[in-house]
């Protein structure tokens, strides 16, 4: 039987247009996702999801963009395990 986990939600800043893509996490915890695509008709929506995929080695239907489609601060919601995001989280800090 498949381990069922639940939805892990992260507080993110998004900063679209950017020089190049990039994830840091601050000393007060807070995610910062740079990306280079620019926020037209919701492109950096879907490139921020594709970016998430590539980078924290899930696939699309792991990752959901709960709350702030149209704003820079969003809620992702991840199905992870809380070791698997201890494993992301460690390569950002």
């Amino acid at each position: 039987m498949k381990d069922l986990q639940k939805m892990i939600v992260l507080n993110i800043k998004v900063k679209p247009g950017s020089f190049k893509d990039e994830i840091s996490i601050d000393n007060d915890g807070q995610w910062m996702i740079k990306i280079r695509e620019k926020p037209i008709d919701g492109a950096a929506n879907d490139y921020l999801v594709k970016f998430l995929v590539k980078e924290f080695k899930l696939r699309k239907s792991d990752i959901q963009i709960e709350k702030g489609l149209s704003s820079p601060f969003k809620k992702i919601a991840l199905n992870v395990s809380e070791e698997k995001l201890s494993e992301i989280k460690k390569k950002y800090l």
